[in-house]
């Protein structure tokens, strides 16, 4: 995408703002109520004085900014509708006008093909469906009560949690997102009920895993507030829970999370250090070594080589111990070599680096592995560097670049950041110039 490209779009935007006669405020008391109809808990709570100062960020022909995913939903049900409330999506359309506009801001035709699909499947003349029918199972328990709740009804949630978590790396986070937010309702107006007729650790389970996955959804879209406080939410639930593990699953999520979003190494080492507690408290060992594995890469960060080597060897003889009937068994020997590897790059050895991320990425091969493929991509290009082959290195995060782009990852895009700036002393030499180009027009652009 050219600056000339963005220019357009940025007019475009304006044009169809000031057609509807909308000041920056008006359009963006629109924006925060369409969000509120569609359960976007992150602009819906938003002041409009924040969603106004993007939306001018956004018609600056000279800023370099573009409305992200859940902005590009919100703007398109906006144009969707005429100024007298019909659904008109059609060549000349305002919502026809918005798509070319995205296009110039670098918006790929695949997702302009999303939003029209999305927009046409309408159920009445107000409220646009975008459920899909695995989250309308959860519509259909909202009015269930104390007496109506049952089994049943919670595993029909489970199984709507499972379907979206399963998506994760495959299906754009704001569209999962929006399919989670009536569970996430679901779950808290539950809690609230009379508790003495309700399945109440099956409930607080479907909370913790709900509320967690939310958290993660939160934090891949850059909620980094609502992150935060979903996982805080979901430790809250799982504090009543017998079987550890499952506070210790949330509670190594969290630690990442907390490190990523924060930058704060001693508040994420505090999660990780309850983590590894509540894991020993709890039967799954693929949380044990997942809990040992988070905790090693934290003192791997913090420069403590020796006490992240103890847990990456308690991190390894928990992986020997694991069973397929393991509830949480997503963690494998191919994660924990992503682990290994990073923490000997922070240590220093770039060949033990290179020899544990490789096969790390060889075998992260399933479509869930998708967004932790991106993340151990980048850390083996790094290592690739280490090793005195700046070109390789480049090669390499040209895979990680597209795995990024693919799944929306964030924290591959921030070690694509980071290796790049190590890669500045090569500046000048073609391979960086191929890799400047595919990062712009494959990461920044889109």
């Amino acid at each position: 995408m050219t600056t000339t490209d963005r220019e357009t779009g940025a007019r475009r935007l304006r044009q169809l703002r000031e057609q509807r006669g909308w000041s920056w405020a008006e359009l963006a008391r629109a924006l925060k109520e369409i969000a509120r109809e569609l359960g976007i808990d992150a602009v819906a709570t938003t002041q409009v004085t924040s969603i106004q100062r993007a939306v001018s960020r956004w018609e600056s022909v000279s800023g370099r900014t573009s409305p992200r995913e859940r902005y590009q939903l919100l703007l398109a049900h906006l144009y969707a509708r005429t100024s007298a409330g019909d659904l008109a999506l059609g060549p000349g359309s305002d919502f026809d006008a918005l798509l070319d506009a995205l296009r110039h801001f670098g918006m790929p035709e695949p997702r302009a093909r999303q939003l029209s699909e999305q927009l046409m499947r309408s159920e009445h003349g107000s409220r646009l469906l975008l459920l899909s029918p695995a989250t309308q199972i959860a519509g259909e328990t909202m009015g269930k009560t104390s007496s109506t709740l049952d089994l049943e009804a919670i595993r029909r949630l489970g199984d709507v949690v499972a379907v979206i978590g399963g998506q994760v790396g495959s299906v754009p986070f704001v569209r999962l997102q929006l399919q989670l937010a009536p569970v996430v309702e679901s779950c808290r107006r539950f809690l609230q009920l009379d508790h003495e007729r309700l399945p109440l650790d099956a409930l607080m389970l479907l909370a913790t895993r709900t509320y967690a996955l939310a958290g993660r959804l939160a934090f891949e879209t850059r909620d980094d507030e609502i992150a935060l406080a979903m996982y805080s939410d979901a430790i809250t639930v799982a504090g009543g829970l017998a079987d550890r593990s499952h506070i210790a699953a949330v509670q190594t999520s969290y630690t990442m999370v907390t490190l990523h979003a924060t930058g704060d190494p001693e508040a994420a080492r505090a999660i990780a250090h309850a983590a590894t507690l509540d894991a020993h408290r709890g039967p799954s060992c693929a949380i044990r070594a997942r809990a040992h594995a988070v905790h090693a890469e934290i003192c791997a960060r913090a420069g403590q080589p020796d006490e992240a080597a103890t847990a990456l060897e308690r991190a390894w003889k928990t992986v020997e111990q694991l069973t397929a009937d393991d509830p949480y068994s997503g963690f494998t020997a191919a994660r924990l070599n992503g682990f290994e590897g990073l923490c000997a790059l922070h240590a220093g050895d770039a060949s033990h680096a290179h020899e544990s991320l490789n096969r790390s990425v060889n075998s992260l091969r399933q479509p869930q592995d998708a967004v932790q493929r991106g993340i151990v991509s980048t850390d083996l290009a790094l290592a690739r560097l280490r090793l005195g082959d700046p070109a390789a290195c480049a090669e390499l995060l040209h895979s990680a670049v597209d795995i990024a782009a693919a799944t929306g990852g964030r924290v591959a895009a921030q070690r694509i950041r980071l290796a790049r700036r190590d890669l500045r002393p090569w500046r000048t030499e073609d391979f960086m110039a191929d890799l400047n180009d595919h990062i712009h027009d494959t990461l920044i652009g889109r």
